[in-house]
């Protein structure tokens, strides 16, 4: 599943619920892992608006489900590559990727052609049983 969002700041949390959503209709429904992939969904979407498109730009969010295996991408059109940081204690930002660090399975980042890059996040999840998953439509 795919779904487009502008730069705005209404989009991470539409995002959330896109993820919320989908996670539902395709029976991942263990609130400990659906916390753990909204809590990302939402790092990641927030460091595509804030670093990764300007005024008029939109970035994707694509889940698929595969063998029990779920990927989270977003995609944005900056070629800046994301890298974790390490905030000091007082610092209220930069924690975003070491979340998604700890919660995920593993998570990347992969160019986008023709322009722009794909961060990634895996998780292992539980897929109630007789729910069939789409992998979504290609971006």
């Amino acid at each position: 599943m795919t779904r487009w969002f502008p730069c705005d700041a209404r989009a991470v949390p539409q995002a959330r619920t896109f993820a919320r959503t989908t996670l539902k209709e395709w029976g991942i429904t263990a609130s400990d892992q659906v916390d753990d992939v909204l809590l990302c969904v939402s790092e990641l979407a927030t460091n595509a608006l804030r670093h990764g498109t300007v005024a008029n730009e939109r970035f994707l969010v694509k889940l698929t489900e595969n063998d029990a295996r779920l990927r989270v991408e977003v995609h944005d059109p900056s070629r800046r590559r994301p890298r974790a940081q390490q905030p000091g204690v007082d610092d209220p930002n930069g924690r975003g990727l070491l979340l998604v660090s700890s919660l995920a399975d593993g998570w990347g980042v992969e160019p986008r052609s023709p322009r722009g890059k794909v961060v990634w996040t895996e998780f292992k999840v539980a897929v109630e049983a007789g729910v069939t998953t789409s992998a979504g439509d290609a971006c």
